[in-house]
């Protein structure tokens, strides 16, 4: 059907019906352009790894897949789980053959929104992508160290390479088929950064008041006076915390050192300082008021209660932080201003973090997965018209005429299956030489899926 404002072109690929274990490459998830308050701030991505849908999606396949494991027993979604805010309910998860993690498996909720740039509780990561492959090249997490007999990272590249999904999703989101370990590092931080939570009680409360200071209308006389208490400091009557975990973010000060827990996990006699990070405050508890697990690297606290009493009176040490020192170290707060701070704390938990699709297991209960694009409706504005690829029926290449700007051309088989994505230009002329005769389906878009094309394509 064609009118004078706009033409819509149906571009019918393979419809499937799947209630799971299924991705629509033409209709991936909003990872790249997710709201959030005007008042969160703080931004640790890199200019080099900006958020995409594809490469979110990829990097969730990643976190869940148990591929990734030398015996595909172990994904980096089973020590961070989507129902504890990507953390674990463990003091120590459990890795290949039983083994333990040598510490806590931190919360992975709103990465992203802080100014902290290291990973680990030791910090011994210089950033989230470095981070990634860290427990993939671990020994006793997912084995492929290298080292005791174990394989290397290498030989997980070369067995990506091999799964026809991954050969799809890679394509997607670089353009190529290749798999190494800086895409895998991109793909996986991507995903984590894409993981938010900014629907809590804190939100609503805070998006009606004109600062964090305020009173929150919506929030309890306790609720209120717990947010004052975790906001001021001890000299004026609080209990400090806003010094080292600052809201709105509620992410750890980059500057924090020791906080007095000093044990490593599973083992109280031997000493470990090297532990100055933490995960942000948003949803220690789930919205149902429950711990998403133990507390700090040891995981040795397993109430909220004994992380207040460890802050009301600090244990010395010489690594300890300055502001846990002397009076800021000795809060001295009654059962009251206690039971005000847990309240405040348990407004900074949301809802969506637990349910929402785009952060939870791609797989099937087999542990398959299919990446299905289902009927899709391209439209495109009556001066883009002219879009054209030619000659078609072609043997060797394919010549496009575009407006100006960057597009992507994917070549779909009629099952579905992407064979090429790649980036083109008015002028683009794309080889096809290496397709076997038949009938494809070319889809070329911009980045906003704002203007598109879609054609059949037919090779003798």
């Amino acid at each position: 059907m064609q009118n004078k404002s706009r033409v819509t072109l149906f571009l019918f690929l393979s419809i499937f019906i799947f209630t799971s274990g299924t991705i629509d490459l033409n209709n991936l998830f909003n990872y790249a352009n997710q709201s959030k308050p005007a008042y969160i701030v703080k931004d640790n991505t890199p200019g080099s790894n900006a958020i995409t849908d594809a490469g979110a999606t990829l990097g969730r396949v990643l976190f869940y897949d148990k591929k990734l494991s030398v015996n595909g027993t172990i994904a980096c979604a089973n020590c961070h789980k989507q129902e504890f805010a990507f953390g674990d309910t463990a003091i120590q998860s459990v890795g290949l053959n039983g083994g333990l993690t040598g510490r806590h498996s931190m919360r992975l909720v709103n990465s992203r929104f802080a100014d902290e740039v290291r990973f680990f509780w030791d910090e011994r990561a210089t950033s989230l992508e470095n981070q990634t492959t860290q427990p993939i090249q671990d020994h006793i997490e997912m084995g492929f160290s290298g080292t005791n007999g174990d394989p290397d990272l290498d030989s997980l590249t070369r067995r990506l390479e091999k799964i026809s999904y991954y050969q799809q999703l890679f394509q997607l989101a670089y353009g190529s088929t290749q798999i190494n370990e800086v895409k895998i590092q991109n793909a996986l931080s991507q995903f984590i950064r894409s993981i938010q939570s900014f629907d809590s009680k804190f939100d609503v409360g805070r998006a009606q008041a004109p600062n964090i200071n305020a009173q929150f209308a919506n929030f309890t006389a306790a609720e209120n006076a717990g947010k004052q208490l975790f906001l001021a400091p001890p000299n004026a009557g609080g209990a400090g915390c806003q010094g080292c975990h600052r809201g709105p973010e509620f992410d750890i000060d980059p500057n924090s050192l020791n906080n007095g827990v000093i044990a490593v996990a599973g083992n109280q006699t031997t000493i470990d300082l090297t532990n100055t990070r933490a995960p942000s405050l948003r949803d220690l508890f789930n919205n149902n008021g429950i711990l998403n697990g133990p507390l700090m690297h040891n995981g040795a606290f397993r109430t909220i209660e004994q992380v207040i009493e460890h802050y009301n009176l600090v244990p010395n040490n010489n690594s300890l932080d300055q502001r846990l020192r002397g009076p800021g170290g000795n809060l001295q707060l009654t059962a009251q201003e206690k039971s005000q701070l847990i309240a405040f704390l348990k407004t900074l938990s949301g809802s969506a973090i637990y349910t929402e699709t785009k952060w939870s297991n791609p797989f099937d209960l087999a542990g398959n997965i299919s990446l299905t694009p289902t009927s899709a409706a391209i439209s495109f504005n009556k001066e883009l018209e002219g879009f054209k690829i030619y000659p078609n029926p072609a043997k060797e290449y394919i010549k496009l005429s575009l407006p100006e700007g960057n597009f992507s051309l994917q070549i779909f088989t009629l099952d579905g299956k992407i064979l090429l994505h790649s980036q083109v230009q008015h002028t683009s002329q794309i080889s096809i030489a290496h397709l076997n005769s038949g009938v494809y389906l070319v889809r070329v878009f911009d980045s906003e899926n704002k203007r598109q094309f879609a054609s059949k394509l037919i090779k003798p």
